[in-house]
């Protein structure tokens, strides 16, 4: 087994990240390759302040999170760092690759200057709530809200 590394996504690894993807909601409809889905994809290529990372381990993306880096008003005009689409692949956890992931953003945030970084989870697992509380996050700081659309 390869050392794992981490790294912004490539551009033309979409397809992967999609794979990938199905092993954080599997409900979630899989994505027809369309003019509509090339078109969005490459928005957010060009969006300076999305930071897709992943983590390569024998040649697959083993895990991912993406880290958007929010402009802002307070705090001394700090921006400040919001994570989301956590997720390993079923074969590749408890190896330690999510929370890679989690370091990469974290030293994006703190590079871009933010003063802080939050996150929400819906999973009510236990180990899921560990995971992110031994990577320094807190549950008992602000209570989230969420209104779906």
């Amino acid at each position: 087994m390869e050392q794992a590394s981490v790294r912004l996504i490539r551009h033309d690894e979409r397809n992967a990240l999609l794979e990938l993807y199905k092993h954080l909601n599997e409900q979630d409809p899989d994505l027809a390759d369309s003019e509509e889905l090339r078109l969005h994809w490459e928005a957010m290529m060009q969006d300076d302040s999305l930071n897709i990372i992943v983590v390569e381990q024998d040649g697959v993306l083993a895990a991912s999170c993406v880290v958007h880096i929010l402009k802002n008003l307070t705090r001394g005009a700090r921006p400040y760092a919001l994570i989301e689409n956590v997720v390993t692949h079923s074969r590749f956890r408890r190896r330690g690759l999510g929370r890679i992931a989690l370091n990469k953003a974290k030293e994006i945030a703190e590079q871009c200057g933010c003063y802080k970084i939050m996150l929400l989870t819906s999973r009510a697992d236990d180990s899921v709530h560990r995971f992110y509380q031994t990577a320094g996050y807190r549950g008992d700081v602000k209570t989230g809200y969420v209104l779906k659309l």
